[in-house]
């Protein structure tokens, strides 16, 4: 099948969970992510972004640059990730100024490319001689292929082409290089060939999808790196071009079997693969990235969503090597992870890619923002200890507090452009199925002839109710991991439910009404004995969410230890939070306060405090975990 998301015009959101997330991103944080990309936003970081296109202009005109370049060799993709997050946010609420300033940029943009349609800013700035010369390191074809992706979006949303027209120009470009000239090379930062495969759905032009699967198949075949090294004789910043496991070129991607080297790369990587089997039909390819997606959900992947457990190289490690407040866990990467997940679901319908999207995104991803959309983490760890954590050398990387814009900001555009493009993760068609991958209240365009309206109250509220306004067919529900049980009433009446791979299947016409209802009990989760850290620990778990505890609720929290027996409750409101707390009997150590001592500690009964992993770290610096020991009397 090609369950293919829907067209990124085709949801609505209504109220709820989602359609506020998505009017946070558009209220604070696109504007000022924009003002960050100007260099206007007081206190943030110099970006030179928009400045570097305009210099690059300069020099392609033969003028003098000025202040030059600045910035990181990819700086350039931090204004194609802001315009992608612009165009989903205009296609869910339009706003003429919000859309001005976009065609602002994608004008200066589009007179810094040169006539061959080569566009970079920090080759055309610094030394065009140097174009194409470090594909290992230089990121062209990464910030090409955010481009690639902002001009798909930036045309579905507005109709407006001339991004599109100037990435095309571009696509063109790389094609006759690598294709029709036959130059060696592929990216060494995975990301243009899931791009490539946007373009291609856009445009319809064969030559971008050969282009991928060209990028795609010819990696790890070869010791391209390590010859590019030896030949340019420069460095951006030293990668090791003797590292194939770092960017995935250790071996053939065919060949490949463990989710290795830098986290994001990867799974960027694995999109593109995931998409160009479902574009081609490719099931040898297909059951590369089946092969490659075991490997992280069920050895590599915290409970969280987040993924990449060290901050050498941001990657996976080896299976279980899963360490709670040592974790990196980048935001990128499970952005990715999802990208991933959707992929997958173009030709497998079924609920475990679903599911682990669903975590990634209320999880992993949503915590990588500030509840009021101003401050970002990049690290996600799952313990957090003021005083060590973001203070000694080998936790620096685990903040207390998320900061603000930095000067590596790839985390905070994909949470914006993530987040904003939800619905076409939410939904997908296959002919006359429609599919309902995640609970979004809203109103959905499946393109088949088929709308409906979803009302839900999700993650905090477990009915879903949708409404089918026009149109008939088949609608595939997904049925969650987490919910115990699965009712379903069309029309008023109980329906048995034909379930399949983790969807339950119903047919449905014009004025019909179905509502699901999903288990929203808490519950203990536990770990595989063969993660070292959470041997004797369980940690909570309601519906899509992850539980933590916080020092803003039970103080110290290093001493507590959960009840063997217990069985969590819905707590209270938190206002400051906007979320649902949960109740947890557990017990609080007493010791003698000594470094060692033959003293046995006292364990007192106290009703423990857990509250949503995504808004830890939004009431001042306070301990955190997710895993606590389970204990009782010792």
């Amino acid at each position: 099948m090609d369950c293919k998301p829907i067209k990124i015009n085709g949801f609505k959101p209504s109220d709820g969970f989602v359609a506020e997330l998505q009017r946070l991103i558009k209220r604070e944080v696109i504007p000022y992510q924009y003002a960050v990309l100007c260099d206007e936003a007081e206190g943030a970081e110099k970006s030179h972004v928009v400045q570097n296109f305009k210099n690059a202009a300069k020099a392609l005109r033969g003028e003098d640059i000025g202040d030059g370049f600045y910035g990181q060799v990819f700086q350039d993709s931090d204004a194609a990730k802001w315009l992608e997050a612009a165009a989903y946010s205009l296609a869910l609420f339009p706003d003429k100024e919000l859309e001005r300033r976009a065609d602002r940029l994608i004008a200066v943009i589009a007179e810094a490319q040169d006539e061959d349609g080569y566009l970079n800013t920090y080759f055309t700035v610094k030394d065009r001689e140097k174009r194409w010369t470090n594909l290992l390191e230089g990121h062209e074809l990464y910030c090409a292929g955010h481009f690639m992706e902002a001009a798909a979006a930036y045309y579905e949303a507005t109709g407006k082409d001339r991004l599109l027209n100037v990435m095309k120009r571009n696509a063109e470009h790389i094609y006759e290089r690598f294709v029709t000239q036959k130059r060696e090379g592929y990216p060494g930062h995975p990301e243009v060939e899931l791009a490539l495969l946007k373009m291609y759905d856009v445009l319809g032009d064969p030559r971008f999808l050969t282009l991928a699967a060209r990028f795609i198949d010819t990696r790890g075949t070869d010791d391209f790196y390590k010859r590019e090294a030896e030949l340019r004789g420069w460095t951006v910043w030293g990668n090791d071009a003797n590292d194939g496991y770092y960017q995935q070129s250790h071996a053939p991607v065919r060949e490949q079997r463990d989710a290795v080297g830098h986290a994001v790369r990867a799974v960027y990587l694995y999109t593109g693969m995931a998409g160009l089997a479902a574009e081609t039909g490719d099931k040898e390819l297909f059951g590369v990235c089946r092969r490659l997606w075991d490997s992280i959900v069920e050895k590599r992947m915290y409970i969280t969503g987040g993924i990449g457990s060290t901050n050498i190289g941001e990657a996976f490690t080896a299976d279980y090597d899963l360490p709670n407040d040592t974790a990196y866990a980048e935001t990128c990467a499970s952005c990715g992870l999802m990208f991933f997940a959707r992929a997958m679901l173009r030709t497998e319908l079924d609920g475990r890619y679903a599911d682990v999207m669903e975590r990634a995104f209320y999880n992993t991803v949503l915590a990588g923002m500030a509840l009021d959309g101003k401050r970002f983490f990049y690290v996600n760890p799952l313990e957090v200890i003021p005083g060590i954590s973001g203070v000694i050398a080998t936790h620096w990387h685990d903040k207390p507090q998320r900061p603000g814009w930095f000067a590596c900001a790839c985390c905070p555009p994909n949470v914006a452009r993530t987040v904003s493009s939800l619905g076409s993760y939410a939904y997908g068609a296959s002919g006359e199925l429609c599919c309902c991958h995640l609970y979004a209240a809203g109103e959905t365009d499946f393109g088949n002839g088929v709308k409906i309206r979803c009302t839900t109250d999700f993650p905090y509220g477990f009915t879903v109710k949708y409404e089918i306004l026009s149109g008939s067919g088949e609608l595939a529900v997904r049925v969650p991991s987490w919910s115990e049980s699965f009712g379903a009433a069309l029309n008023g009446s109980a329906v048995k439910c034909d379930i399949r791979k983790g969807y339950a299947y119903f047919g449905i016409s014009s004025g019909d009404v179905l509502e699901i209802e999903l288990d929203g009990t808490p519950r203990l989760v536990y770990c595989s004995p063969k993660v070292a850290e959470n041997t004797g620990c369980a940690a909570v778990q309601r519906g899509a969410l992850i539980y933590c505890f916080e020092g803003a609720d039970n103080g110290e929290i290093l001493p507590l230890l959960l009840d063997a027996n217990a069985v969590p409750e819905v707590g209270n409101y938190i206002d400051e939070l906007g979320a649902v707390s949960l109740k947890v009997r557990g017990f609080r150590t007493v010791s003698d306060g000594k470094l060692y001592t033959f003293k046995k500690p006292e364990t007192l009964p106290e009703t423990l405090t857990a509250v949503p992993y995504y808004t830890w770290g939004n009431r001042g610096e306070n301990q955190m975990r997710v895993w606590l020991p389970i204990g009782g009397t010792i």
